[in-house]
C-alpha cells in the first residue's frame, strides 16, 4: 500500500483540533479547537489564520445558504451571525459530560451531529432539517463521530469510536431516512487503542478516515480495502476534508489532549494543521438549507 506524509500547514498546538470544513466561496479553510472553544478561519493563501472564542466547546458546525453558520456545540445546536449567536434545539441529556461532537451537511441539506459523554459510553445521532424538523436517528451508541455520504447518495458512513467500526447505511435522499446498518470497517482492539475518528468521502467513492492515535489517515475503497495511507508526525488525528481551488487538497486536524509532557516532546507539532496534495478530489461542501 502506498503511504506519503502530509506537511504541517498551521503550528496551532490545538488541544482538540476536529471539524476542518473547507468554504467554496470564501476559498478558506474552517476548523475548531473543541476543548479550547476556538473557531478558526484561514486566509485564502493558507498562510495565516484568525480564531473566534466560545463560552461552550464546538464539536462542528456548517455553513447556511444564508451565510452563516449552525453550530454543534455543549449547549446543542446555535445559529451564529458572525457575532451572536441563538439557540435551535438543544437535544442532549442534561449532563455536565455530554456535547454535541461530530457532524455534517448531507446532499440534502440537513445538518447531522452525534453526541459524546466524556465519562460514559453512551451517545445519539440527530438530524436538524432546513424546515426545522428534529430527529434522532440512532441511540446507544458509543461516541458519536465521523460521517459522509457516498457520490451517488445512497450510502451514508457513521463512526462509533468506541466500537472501532465505521458503518454503512442505506440513504434515502428525499426523506433523509437511513437503514441496513452494517459495519464497513473495524478496526482490530490492541493496547494502542487505534480507534477510527473523523472521515470523509472523496468524488470516486472512497473513504478517508483519520485514525486516533493511529498517526495517519487511511484511504479504503467502497469495498473497504485500504488503498493509501497518509502519515503524520501527530499521535492523534482527528478528521480530514477536501478543499482547494480544485478541491484535491486534504486538510487534516491533529489533537494534543491526553498526551504526555514525553510523548509531546517528541511530536511537537501535535495539534498543528496539516495538508497533502492528492490525486483525487473532493466532493462539493454541503450548506444548510433546502
Amino acid at each position: 500500500m502506498k503511504s506519503i506524509t502530509a506537511e504541517l500547514l498551521f503550528d496551532t498546538g490545538n488541544t482538540l483540533g476536529e471539524g476542518p470544513l473547507w468554504h467554496p466561496e470564501k476559498s478558506c479553510l474552517y476548523w475548531v479547537d473543541i476543548e479550547a472553544q476556538f473557531l478558526y478561519r484561514s486566509d485564502t493563501a493558507l498562510n495565516s489564520y484568525t480564531r473566534t472564542s466560545f463560552d461552550t466547546p464546538i464539536g462542528a458546525f456548517c455553513f447556511t445558504k444564508e451565510g452563516g453558520f449552525l453550530l454543534a456545540t455543549g449547549q446543542g445546536f446555535l445559529a451564529w451571525d458572525g457575532l451572536n449567536t441563538q439557540p435551535i434545539w438543544n437535544p442532549l441529556p442534561p449532563r455536565s459530560n455530554v456535547r454535541l461532537n461530530d457532524g455534517k451537511v448531507d446532499p440534502a441539506g440537513r445538518f447531522w451531529a452525534g453526541s459524546i459523554d466524556t465519562e460514559q459510553s453512551q451517545a445519539e445521532l440527530y438530524r436538524l432539517d432546513p424546515d426545522g424538523a428534529q430527529h434522532t436517528l440512532l441511540k446507544n451508541l458509543g461516541i458519536a463521530n465521523g460521517l459522509d455520504w457516498s457520490p451517488d447518495r445512497k450510502t451514508m458512513y457513521f463512526t462509533d469510536s468506541s466500537q472501532y467500526t465505521i458503518f454503512s447505511f442505506d440513504y434515502y435522499l428525499e426523506t433523509g431516512a437511513i437503514g441496513n446498518q452494517r459495519p464497513f470497517l473495524q478496526l482490530p482492539r490492541t493496547s494502542a487503542e487505534i480507534v477510527p475518528d473523523g472521515l470523509c468521502v472523496d468524488a470516486e467513492g472512497c473513504l478517508w478516515s483519520a485514525h486516533w492515535n493511529g498517526w495517519q489517515v487511511v484511504r479504503y475503497s467502497p469495498a473497504g480495502v485500504p488503498l493509501l495511507t497518509i502519515r503524520l508526525p501527530a499521535q492523534r488525528v482527528t478528521s480530514c476534508c477536501f478543499g482547494g481551488e480544485r478541491k484535491d487538497l486534504l486538510f487534516i486536524t491533529t489533537a494534543r489532549t491526553g498526551l504526555t509532557q514525553s510523548a509531546l516532546h517528541k511530536q511537537p507539532h501535535a495539534g498543528g494543521v496539516f495538508v497533502v496534495h492528492t490525486e483525487t478530489t473532493g466532493q462539493n461542501t454541503h450548506f444548510f438549507g433546502s
